[in-house]
């Protein structure tokens, strides 16, 4: 069975990536998994700076999913350099490491710094951040926004670059689009929905910062749409995510047309969540006679 998949210049041994705010740095999930059977895994987003993140509380579960609004809390590129990646370079899977900015400069400067690091397979934009620059709109407010920050990027780096797109847009595609053109070499789809929960006891929201992201099973129908209407509006790879949690919910983002997917929130109820998905993937095309992960797609196509 041959699940290897080529996403434009990076070469993955199967189609199952670990996402970025689930896996931490990889070294903590390595007594639960083995993580040369992973396709690859992408880092707690990174800045150039520690961060503390938000106010506690930051977590709840909600109705087939939780909220999270960690605020992105990272321990800052110098520390994952000198403390985490020398632990990580004994591992042959595929390292993505995530990474965002305040403003396009800082952007830049962590996609330079990254880009002298061999080790490192590829990186990943949270453009889900606000601009300080401009007003605190997001990054990925705007295709014009993103256009510009995904393209000072492309010039900093070499690097296999990633952009993963917010679902909190009006049209998705407008801003596949515009990252395509600005040189990105694929694309992520898709992360959190922005959500709220409410505390009927204390009639406050349960988290401190009113609203988080919306992730888990609640969101799968939503994330593979989105997925979908993305392959359709673009020639570079999509890598699908949204509630994926079996080898079944795997093979229908692959389905849509994504050429490699990324578990997140199932990593927190199950550990070993990507081999079992890994796993999976393999028994349907066992099943269903598909020697090799390319030979799977929509009937029709």
């Amino acid at each position: 069975m041959d699940l290897s998949v080529k996403l434009g210049g990076l070469y993955l041994n199967n189609p199952v990536i670990a996402a970025s705010g689930t896996f931490g740095y990889g070294l903590e999930y390595h007594s639960f998994v083995d993580l040369n059977a992973l396709g690859g895994f992408s880092t707690k987003g990174l800045s150039l700076k520690p961060k503390s993140g938000n106010p506690v509380p930051r977590v709840i579960e909600t109705s087939s999913g939780m909220l999270n609004s960690i605020g992105l809390e990272n321990i800052g590129l110098e520390v994952f350099l000198s403390e985490k990646l020398p632990r990580l370079k004994n591992f042959d899977t595929r390292i993505i490491v995530n990474f965002f900015g305040d403003t396009t400069r800082e952007y830049v400067e962590m996609a330079r710094a990254l880009s002298n690091v061999e080790r490192l397979d590829a990186l990943e934009m949270n453009v889900s951040c606000p601009n300080v620059e401009n007003g605190g709109l997001q990054f990925s407010s705007a295709p014009e926004v993103l256009a510009e920050v995904v393209s000072a990027v492309r010039k900093a780096t070499g690097k296999f670059l990633i952009v993963k797109l917010s679902p909190n847009v009006t049209d998705i595609t407008l801003f596949a689009k515009a990252a395509e053109d600005a040189g990105a070499d694929a694309l992520s789809v898709c992360n959190t929905f922005v959500g709220m929960s409410i505390d009927l006891k204390t009639r406050t929201p349960h988290l401190a910062n009113e609203t988080g992201g919306l992730s888990g099973p609640a969101i799968k129908p939503l994330a593979l749409n989105l997925v979908r209407q993305t392959v359709r509006a673009v020639q570079i790879p999509v890598i699908g995510i949204g509630g994926i949690a079996s080898g079944e919910d795997a093979v229908e983002f692959l389905l849509a047309g994504a050429k490699a997917v990324q578990i997140g929130t199932a990593n927190f109820i199950d550990p070993a969540s990507t081999l079992h998905v890994i796993e999976g993937i393999r028994r349907y095309c066992l099943a269903n006679g598909v020697s090799k992960l390319s030979e799977l797609k929509m009937r029709g196509e």
